[in-house]
């Protein structure tokens, strides 16, 4: 008879039933043939007292087996291991675990090395590199708290929590259309607004909208690098033209439209990433006029607007578009903290309407419950507050990283002080590589990250994005001594 006491763990203090216990093991030994079709169970009332638990644990257990097909009920002659359970192939694998789940697939499927990144293991000792992200322990979680509390609490939120406008919630759209009517001088209506989980979504949204195989797309010779994949991912060509001290030149764009059809541009006009600089007034009123001549999109990324250190903000292209011609992407992700899935899209309501119907099958809907909070947070100011408050803090910690920079390591690189954004474009004297900067910083426990990716172009520039902000200032002390350090152990 086989030893049943032998072949189950029961943990009364686990959160499964042990019925669900039971009838979990139990089916493992049925798909590895220990119990094979038409072996006899026990009756209830001996696997009970086998077990040592109650007679109805035994029952529901083979209930439950019952439901799922893996047993069957004879009357009058007990319970029974299906008849018709079939062979179940397996490989053999020495494991501990009698279940096991294989880490490689037995099918085909698609795969892209354009969305292979690099990760890097390290320790909480450890500083990382990065390439201008905000500093999340200046979050206002207890006022953005208060709010989620105050409406979850309300009976008139409770039509939120069903399927609601793939558009995004009224309350936010309306919001946020005043407060960018407000802050960037742009003209809309909520139904120009289409909410996202991110300016990502909106840039992949635009692409897959806009492009086709061989659409031709330009972009900077240096560019955000997530554009760049999502719109090689659409299989249109990538056309770079150089990016200055005026940002994207406009010159080189009018040039090539005379050469060939052009679908949509791609800028991001108020902090060029990844160099800082900010599109010219000059420059951004003639790529306007090119996309109204040779009738492109442009897709212009809100990058970095709220973060300004030495002037206000230039209005964005969006508010000087009167030929229906600039696509508007940004988030409140990048000034809140990343985790709050908040952006938008704004463009024509055409091309808007269209947009959410693609989203519905991405992504049905966004948390409306969280949208109706950024409503909240938008009109009560505490948006404004926390900028204004932020700010502060990261002209701070720029002036900071700047000085240290210059003072400690200005024979070895290179950089403008940027007038806004998270970050610095930092050059790094030809005479030396990142690649073994890399090495050596990871001695002193300081990780530089996949440089590679601000030159996917192979040109040579030597440059990488720093971010400052989020870092205090003990923290920018220590990471700028360790890249001393990692630099003065590369000159030998």
């Amino acid at each position: 008879m086989f030893p049943y006491k032998t072949s189950f763990s029961l943990q009364r203090n686990q959160g499964s039933s042990l019925y669900l216990q039971l009838s979990n093991q139990f089916i493992t030994l049925i798909k590895n043939r220990t119990l094979p079709p038409k072996t006899k169970l026990p009756s209830s009332r001996n696997l009970a007292l086998l077990l040592g638990v109650h007679r109805k644990t035994i029952v529901a257990c083979y209930e439950e087996l019952l439901l799922q097909g893996w047993v069957e009920s004879i009357p009058k002659k007990g319970t029974y291991v299906h008849a018709n359970i079939p062979i179940l192939h397996q490989q053999e694998y020495l494991l501990d675990d009698e279940e096991f789940c294989s880490n490689t697939t037995n099918f085909t499927f698609n795969k892209n090395e354009l969305l292979e990144r690099k990760t890097y293991e390290i320790g909480k000792d450890w500083s990382v590199l990065d390439d201008g992200i905000s500093d999340v322990r200046l979050t206002p979680l207890e006022e953005i708290a208060r709010t989620y509390r105050r409406l979850a609490g309300k009976k008139s939120t409770l039509e939120a929590l069903a399927y609601g406008p793939t558009h995004g919630n009224l309350k936010l759209r309306k919001a946020l259309a005043e407060y960018l009517n407000t802050t960037r001088g742009l003209h809309i209506s909520e139904d120009r607004i289409l909410i996202t989980r991110g300016s990502q979504m909106g840039i992949f949204l635009s692409s897959r909208l806009l492009l086709q195989e061989n659409s031709n797309v330009i972009v900077g010779d240096t560019n955000y690098i997530a554009a760049d994949v999502t719109i090689k991912e659409q299989k249109a060509n990538l056309i770079r033209v150089t990016v200055d001290e005026n940002g994207i030149n406009t010159q080189e764009i009018a040039e090539i439209c005379k050469k060939k059809k052009i679908t949509a541009i791609f800028v991001t006009s108020h902090h060029h990433h990844p160099t800082t600089v900010t599109l010219s007034a000059e420059r951004r009123i003639h790529l306007l006029n090119l996309a109204r001549e040779y009738r492109f999109a442009i897709i212009e990324d809100d990058y970095d607007y709220d973060f300004n250190y030495n002037h206000a903000p230039i209005l964005p292209l969006a508010s000087h578009d009167t030929h229906g011609n600039v696509i508007y992407i940004g988030s409140i992700c990048k000034t809140v903290a990343p985790v709050f899935r908040i952006g938008y899209l704004i463009a024509p309501k055409d091309f808007v309407d269209q947009a959410a119907k693609t989203r519905r099958y991405i992504d049905r809907q966004g948390d409306a419950l969280l949208e109706l909070t950024f409503a909240d947070f938008i009109r009560s100011g505490d948006l404004d507050r926390h900028i204004k408050k932020i700010l502060k803090a990261y002209k701070i910690r720029r002036d900071l990283f700047c000085r240290l920079l210059k003072e400690e390591l200005g024979d070895g690189f290179s950089f403008q002080i940027p007038k806004g954004g998270m970050a610095v474009w930092v050059v790094l004297n030809k005479k030396y590589s990142w690649d073994l900067l890399s090495e050596n910083a990871r001695e002193f426990k300081l990780e530089i990250g996949d440089w590679k990716r601000y030159d996917m172009q192979n040109s040579n520039h030597n440059a990488i994005r720093i971010g400052f902000a989020s870092m205090n200032e003990e923290e920018i002390r220590i990471l700028i001594e360790k890249l001393k350090q990692a630099f003065m152990k590369m000159q030998g």
